[in-house]
């Protein structure tokens, strides 16, 4: 859900900087086929959305018909950001390479198919393997998204563009976990959740099929250069180092915490350290690396990319713990479930446009004005989970959701384009894509982390103090990173980017 609000509101995220030798080498669509184009892009984003989403909805049903473990449930949710997170280091890069329409068709085709593998799953390893090919394929088509747009319209009406772009994907974020819990109860054909998936089929068709009309296939930037010119290495050390770090913190507490776990953990530090020599050869040797780690030196962005880690991992992670407590710990339905945590969404959304107005004004004290209004929404919802027994109802998380949801949209909009606003220009593609991944991890060790807490603590327990006492401790656990991106944000710079960090 974040990252895709974030991203409609503000397209400084696209992994790849803008060049001027992309504009006006293609014949401009007419009016009508540019508005087709633009409900093309948005299908391919609308299938992401749903599919980072739509688990925390699902996820008791998955663990009844497939007999998944907790930890498996997890992983469910968790392999699809962990590699799309590693996916998006690189996913740019092949947009410039071979054309950003070749490449979202390319990987709208692949996303449909693994969305199809998912719903055909017949065990949880299935539809693990499944997930991770549909983060690999997102990985390809989400980052062309952001630079057909600007393809598709002139400067002058790139407003107008985003300005229907915008509202449209808020309001599929409203919609995404409500139509989830809507599929889930339904059970059309007998499909129960398989149908979360399945829906991705006439998306995918549409936006292959609309896209194929209507996107223009500007020749792509860095066209000639070859396969050799991707940093394989480089993506495997980061992926490797990436599955090192959050592996133990999935198994862990099902496992026991042997020591081959902590080995694994420091193996994480050993990987991602090469990958950084490795940036830093690869750059020394004239080639483009996968992250320009300048950009690192720089404490505004260095403290961005940890604020980043806290807000999306706080954020990700008790989504996930409060959807499977009021499924598991508090006998709601998947659809009553959705309908309950509305307002949460409602808030984002209402968040995310008063951002739009005030971060010009405010600059990086709306982060702060954001992260506050939501401490508010957490301690009620502490209060909430500590003072009621043996379960809870709908009406009282009603205010305390709302509340957090709109300091959370608050920070959507300007975050990415404040964090970025004392990068270079050449930075800008590198440093932006990395933000994008960063963000994808930090939803995958959010998942972990809160995913052990809740379920070590006696979460699934159904209308047991144990469960409330998990889920009130994830509160508290979402309390603290808030806090600590609270301290951070004093380290970024005062203002956004002009130009929205291109």
């Amino acid at each position: 859900m974040s990252a895709v609000l974030e991203s409609a509101a503000t397209p400084a995220t696209s992994t790849t900087a803008p060049s001027p030798t992309t504009s006006g080498t293609a014949p401009a669509p007419g009016a009508g086929r540019k508005w087709l184009g633009l409900f093309a892009i948005l299908a391919a984003t609308l299938m992401n959305l749903l599919d980072a989403t739509v688990v925390n909805v699902a996820a008791p049903a998955i663990r009844t018909d497939l007999g998944a473990s907790y930890t498996g449930l997890q992983w469910v949710a968790a392999a699809y950001t962990l590699t799309l997170a590693v996916g998006l280091l690189t996913g740019g890069r092949l947009g410039d390479m071979f054309g950003r329409k070749r490449l979202m068709q390319f990987g709208a085709v692949g996303f449909v198919l693994s969305s199809l593998a998912c719903a055909l799953a017949w065990s949880p390893e299935s539809l693990i393997a499944a997930r991770v090919v549909q983060g690999l394929f997102g990985a390809v088509m989400i980052p062309q998204t952001f630079g057909l747009i600007r393809d598709l319209f002139s400067p002058q009406e790139m407003g107008k563009a985003f300005a229907a772009f915008g509202p449209c994907i808020g309001i599929a974020t409203i919609l995404g976990p409500i139509v989830a819990g809507t599929l889930v109860d339904a059970d059309l054909f007998g499909t129960g959740w398989r149908m979360i998936f399945l829906i991705n089929l006439p998306l995918g068709l549409f936006a292959l099929i609309a896209g194929h009309k209507a996107l223009p296939a500007v020749p792509p930037i860095a066209a000639g250069e070859g396969i050799r010119s991707l940093d394989a290495l480089g993506m495997l050390l980061g992926g490797t180092g990436m599955f090192l770090l959050v592996y133990p913190l999935v198994q862990g507490r099902e496992q026991g915490w042997p020591m081959w776990m902590f080995a694994m953990l420091a193996g994480a530090v050993v990987v991602l350290g090469g990958f950084v020599a490795q940036q830093l050869r690869r750059s020394a040797d004239g080639k483009a690396p996968l992250v320009q780690l300048s950009v690192f030196k720089k404490r505004s962005y260095a403290s961005g990319v940890l604020f980043v880690i806290a807000f999306f991992g706080a954020i990700t992670g008790f989504s996930l713990a409060t959807g499977l407590f009021l499924q598991l710990g508090n006998g709601f339905s998947a659809m009553r479930a959705s309908l309950t945590m509305g307002p949460w969404a409602l808030g984002a959304f209402v968040g995310s446009g008063l951002s739009g107005a005030l971060m010009g004004k405010l600059g990086r004290k709306i982060l702060h004005i954001g992260l506050s209004i939501m401490a508010v929404g957490i301690l009620a919802l502490y209060a909430v989970f500590t003072n009621v027994s043996p379960h809870v109802g709908s009406w009282p998380l009603v205010a305390p959701f709302l509340v957090y949801g709109l300091g959370m949209g608050l920070i959507f909009v300007p975050l990415f384009d404040i964090v970025m606003g004392e990068v270079e220009d050449h930075e800008v593609g590198s440093a932006s894509g990395a933000l994008e991944s960063m963000q994808q991890l930090a939803a995958a060790l959010g998942v972990a982390v809160f995913g052990t807490v809740f379920f070590g603590h006696g979460g699934a327990k159904m209308f047991s103090q144990d469960s409330l006492d998990a889920v009130a401790l994830t509160a508290l656990v979402s309390l603290v990173l808030t806090a600590a991106a609270f301290a951070l944000g004093f380290l970024l710079p005062k203002h956004a980017r002009q130009g929205g960090g291109h």
